[in-house]
Formats: C-alpha cells, structure tokens, sequence
C-alpha cells in the first residue's frame, strides 16, 4: 500500500473515532432513588446524568432509569464501581460514594 493510502487510512479512522466522541450522551429516564433511614425522605434523582455524591447516611439505591447506573465507594465516580441494571437496587456503603449514570 502507499503512503498516501497509508496516511488517507490513518486520517479516516481519526476522522471516525473523532465522530464517535463527539456524539453527547443522552441522561437517563427515569429517577434513581435513595434510601437513608426511615425518618428521612427518599432521596430523588431525575433523569440523572453525570457523576453525582451519595448522601451522607445513603443505605440502598434504586435504579428506576432505563440505563445502568454504577456506584463508587468514592465521592468521584472513580476506581472500581458495581452496575446496578434498570429496575434493580443495591446496598451502598455510608459515607463518601457516589453513582454515576
């Protein structure tokens, strides 16, 4: 091949992985809910998109979106995280987490 094809290969496929990045993501339907304790509201999510900080005392999620949302044992949506599918829930740790969707 080329070095022009070469070089015409290697622009297009930066050309494609560029339009591929630059799509922006749709939020998510739906709410995520928290539970804290049973003297406290729910906490509510709608149409979450975005990292957001659990609450302090947050005890169970609730993914009612139509998307995954995952949850950090760190206030930043960073390091290894657990997917909570659409329709389910899971326990969080108390104290610093956080979900991401």
């Amino acid at each position: 091949m080329s070095r022009t094809g070469i070089a015409l290969l290697g622009f297009l496929g930066a050309l494609a992985a560029m339009g591929a990045t630059a799509v922006p993501a749709l939020a998510a339907t739906g709410q995520v809910t928290v539970f804290e304790s049973e003297v406290q509201p729910l906490t509510t999510y709608e149409n979450p998109d975005g990292c957001y900080k659990l609450p302090l005392a947050a005890h169970v999620l609730n993914n009612q979106t139509d998307k995954p949302v995952r949850i950090y044992g760190d206030p930043f949506c960073l390091g290894p995280s657990l997917t909570v599918g659409p329709g389910q829930g899971a326990h969080v740790a108390p104290g610093s987490g956080s979900f991401s969707v």
